[in-house]
C-alpha cells in the first residue's frame, strides 16, 4: 500500500486488493464530507468469447465457455447447453438433467467453500488472508479445503475433471459415470455435510455491520427444488418471466470506466444476483436440513444484508451436499450418457445459478448449426451497479475511520458478492479522493 498526498486532493492507493479473481479499481470521490462518486473500475482486457463463439459449431459452446471461469466452469457449460438444445429444440430426458445437477452441486460445493472458508473468513476473524489464519486457525483452513476437496472429488467423477470439467456435451455427457464411483463419493460428502452444517454455525457467530440492500433481487426459481441448472426468472418486487423472456427486461451498456457490461432491469433499476437474492426468493424451497441451519444461524424468510451472505453460502453449502447425496442415493443410471441435438436455424435461451448468481446465454445458429451470434451475461456484470450503490451508502457512514481501516471494510464489502471480474470482463487500485 502506498499513500500519495497530492496539492488539493488526497489521494490514497492501495496497490493489490487480495481475495477477489480478475483486476480492476475501486475510486471514490468525497467532496465536503459527502461521497459524490463511487466507480468500480474494471481494466482486466475484454475476453472476447462472444466474439469467439462466432463461427462456431454449435456443439463447442460447452467447452470454449468453461474457460471463461476456473471456478465456476459447470455454469457456464450448463447454460450453454440449455440454450443450444432450445435453438436446436431438444429437452434432454430427466435423468441427464439430475446428472447435471450433481455436477452443479459439486461446483456449489468447491466454490463457497473457497469464499467462504479461504476469501472472506479471514476478514471477520481478523487476520490478512488464509494464510495467516493457518498458523492460528488450522482447523478452519482444513475444514474449508477438506470441502473444496469433496466437491472437486464429484466434479471429477461426473465432469472427467475439476477444473473445465471435459465430460459435458450439448445433449447431455459422454460418458456415464458408474454405481460404483457415484458410491465411493459418499463418505466424502457425508463428512463433507458435518462439515457444511459447521460451517453454518462457525460464520453465524460473526459480527456483522448493521446494513440492508434495498435493491431488487432477481433468482431463477425451478420446480426441482432450490434453483441450480433450471427455472425461470423471478423477482423481490413480483416480476416473473421466462428465461426466453430475460433479454428483453435486462438491459446492458458501456461504461467508460469498465470493460464489462453494467447490467439494470428495463435499463433503470440496479438489481442483485446471488446467494442473498436466490435465498430470499427460494427459501422454502431448501432442503429441510438448509433451512434448519437458516434458522439456527438467525435468518428469518429473507436476507438483506450483504455481510451476511457468508451465511447464506454456508447454508447453500448444506443444501448442496444434501441434493448430491440425495442424487446418489436414488440414481438408477441412464439409458444413454447423451442424446442426439441435430442442427437447426433458431435462437436459444440459457440461464442457470452459478454460485454467484444468474447466469444468461443466448445463441443464434444458422441452419448447419453454425454460430450466428451469442450474449453472455454474467453474475459480477449484472451486480456491478449495484456494489457500487452499497459501496456508496457504506462509505458515507464510515468517513471518520481511519484511511487503512477504511480501506479493509471497504475491500470487505466487495468481496462480500465475491465478485469474479475475470468471468465480468483481484482488483488493484483503491483510489479515495477527498475535494
Amino acid at each position: 500500500m502506498t499513500h500519495k498526498l497530492t496539492q488539493g486532493d488526497q489521494v490514497l492507493h492501495v496497490d493489490t486488493l487480495a481475495r477477489v479473481e480478475g483486476e480492476g479499481a475501486m475510486h471514490v470521490v468525497v467532496s465536503d464530507g459527502l461521497v459524490t462518486d463511487v466507480e468500480l473500475r474494471i481494466f482486466e482486457p475484454p475476453r472476447f468469447f462472444e466474439a469467439f463463439l462466432r463461427g462456431r459449431a454449435w456443439t463447442e459452446p460447452p467447452d470454449i465457455t468453461a474457460r471463461i471461469c476456473g471456478i465456476c466452469p459447470v455454469a457456464y457449460q450448463m447454460s450453454s447447453c440449455l440454450a443450444i438444445e432450445e435453438a436446436c429444440g431438444v429437452t434432454i430426458p430427466d435423468e441427464l438433467r439430475l446428472l447435471r445437477r450433481l455436477l452443479y452441486c459439486g461446483e456449489w460445493i468447491e466454490s463457497h467453500a473457497l469464499h467462504v472458508y479461504l476469501l472472506h473468513a479471514p476478514d471477520f476473524l481478523g487476520y490478512p488472508g488464509a494464510i495467516e489464519m493457518a498458523a492460528e486457525r488450522g482447523d478452519l483452513v482444513e475444514r474449508g479445503l477438506r470441502l473444496k476437496k469433496a466437491g472437486n472429488a464429484l466434479m471429477t467423477v461426473v465432469g472427467g475433471r475439476s477444473v473445465h470439467p471435459i465430460n459435458v456435451r450439448v445433449g447431455g455427457f459422454y460418458r456415464l459415470p458408474t454405481r460404483h464411483e457415484l458410491n465411493g463419493l459418499r463418505p466424502a460428502l457425508e463428512r463433507a455435510l458435518e462439515d457444511a452444517v459447521e460451517t453454518v454455525r462457525l460464520v453465524a457467530g460473526f459480527d456483522f455491520p448493521d446494513m440492508r440492500q434495498p435493491h431488487e433481487y432477481v433468482a431463477l426459481r425451478s420446480d426441482h427444488g432450490y434453483p441450480l441448472e433450471s427455472g425461470s426468472v423471478v423477482t423481490s418486487t413480483g416480476r416473473a418471466f421466462g428465461v426466453a423472456d430475460l433479454a428483453t427486461h435486462v438491459v446492458e451498456e458501456h461504461v467508460a470506466r469498465s470493460n464489462a457490461l453494467h447490467a439494470r432491469l428495463d435499463g433503470v433499476t440496479p438489481y442483485v444476483v446471488g446467494p442473498l437474492a436466490r435465498y430470499t426468493l427460494n427459501h422454502d424451497r431448501l432442503s429441510p436440513l438448509a433451512q434448519e441451519a437458516a434458522r439456527d444461524a438467525g435468518l428469518g424468510v429473507e436476507c438483506r444484508n450483504p455481510f451476511q451472505s457468508i451465511v447464506v453460502r454456508a447454508v447453500e453449502l448444506v443444501d448442496a451436499t444434501v441434493e448430491a447425496l440425495r442424487i446418489i442415493e436414488g440414481w438408477d443410471g441412464a439409458s444413454a450418457p447423451s442424446v442426439d441435438v441435430p442442427p437447426r436455424a433458431g435462437v436459444g435461451h440459457g440461464a442457470t445459478e452459478a454460485p454467484r448468481g444468474l447466469l444468461y446465454h443466448r445463441y443464434e445458429l444458422a441452419e448447419d448449426g453454425t454460430i450466428l451470434d451469442a450474449k453472455i451475461v454474467p453474475p459480477t456484470s449484472q451486480n456491478q451497479p449495484s456494489i457500487e450503490a452499497d459501496l456508496r451508502a457504506f462509505v458515507q457512514e464510515r468517513l471518520d475511520l481511519p484511511r487503512d481501516e477504511l480501506i479493509r471494510q471497504c475491500e470487505q464489502a466487495i468481496r462480500n458478492y465475491d465478485p469474479c471480474i475475470s468471468c465480468a470482463t483481484h482488483f488493484l487500485d483503491l483510489t479515495v479522493e477527498e475535494r
